[in-house]
């Protein structure tokens, strides 16, 4: 067994209880499942990139401690905007006091703001899409289709933006997965900006709209992924924050079970979810784990996490203790 490192040692130390333990319970039920052979999915949702996740997410991907990963389109291309304009961000400590004229004043200067954070428009979003456009219409123009994060790993293997970077390419997951072509599920990709512009060019009539494959073709790639994958101790997920990117995936194993009547498919191996969102009416980004028994995704046995804390706190915290620091 590794020797764990200080941060690692403090978590263990004064994270004892409520929320603190969950954390500690969740790293140590991640690490059992990985030392048993398990693989591990883990979802990125809200704007886990631009807080910087890469920091500690690449090197797990490095690392080999994770085994495919379902994001939303913003952190797909937003870790990428970091690493080629993360000079050029602006940081709003005192965004809760800004007024609708100071907001309309960030937009009028090519700022939009997630949180405390300002993406430049020009240096990231324009940055990208000039490159983008001429890997989209190679591919358009050859009758070729790709899925959006291949897309990307093109542009990231090209070597094309290494003349923007900013940030040292270590810290950038989407490197990190580009390197290992890591499997990546994006649904919903149309819903970010990159899939906001290349809609605009199929509406101009630049391109169509079948050059980048879609969110059924990811199901059906994921589908086929599962099952080869699921042996053993199975496949765990790990949920940062809530909404498609774990909604989605999540759905692969009562699909595979209930409509393609594979009954011999294996529930998720370990489930962990990191979220603020609470119990409501109707919620399930706030729903108990045990819900997501009723629907066919977890066993009364999986091991069931939930930590309702902040990804940002939480997420680098669980990492480093994996990665023994």
């Amino acid at each position: 067994m590794s020797t764990k490192g200080p941060i690692s040692q403090f978590i263990e130390k004064n994270y004892l209880h409520f929320n603190a333990a969950a954390l500690v319970d969740a790293a140590k039920g991640y690490e059992t499942h990985l030392l048993e052979g398990g693989k591990m999915m883990v979802t990125l949702a809200g704007a886990m990139s631009t807080a910087e996740l890469g920091k500690s997410l690449a090197e797990m991907i490095r690392q080999d401690k994770i085994h495919i990963i379902s994001c939303t389109g913003a952190n797909l291309e937003e870790d990428i905007m970091n690493l080629v304009a993360h000079n050029s961000y602006k940081r709003v400590p005192n965004y809760r006091d800004l007024s609708p004229q100071e907001e309309r004043d960030l937009l009028d200067n090519h700022f939009n703001r997630v949180t405390d954070t300002c993406i430049p428009e020009e240096e990231a979003f324009r940055r990208l899409q000039s490159h983008l456009y001429d890997i989209w219409n190679k591919a358009d123009k050859a009758g070729e289709r790709y899925f959006p994060h291949e897309f990307m790993y093109q542009m990231l293997n090209s070597g094309v933006l290494e003349q923007y970077y900013e940030i040292d390419p270590k810290d950038s997951w989407m490197v990190a997965a580009a390197e290992k072509n890591l499997p990546i599920v994006v649904p919903g990709w149309e819903d970010s900006t990159m899939g906001n512009i290349f809609a605009s060019y199929c509406i101009k009539g630049e391109f169509k709209p079948t050059t980048t494959k879609n969110g059924i073709e990811y199901m059906m790639w994921l589908a086929d992924w599962y099952p080869k994958n699921s042996g053993g101790k199975g496949v765990g997920f790990f949920q940062v924050g809530g909404g498609i990117a774990g909604d989605f995936p999540i759905c692969v194993v009562p699909m595979l079970y209930q409509d393609m009547e594979m009954h011999d498919i294996p529930f998720w191996g370990y489930f962990c979810q990191i979220s603020d969102s609470t119990t409501s009416y109707g919620s399930y980004s706030g729903a108990v784990p045990n819900e997501k028994i009723t629907w066919g995704k977890l066993d009364v046995d999986t091991p069931k996490y939930i930590i309702e804390s902040d990804a940002t706190i939480v997420a680098p915290l669980i990492f480093a203790y994996l990665l023994d620091q």
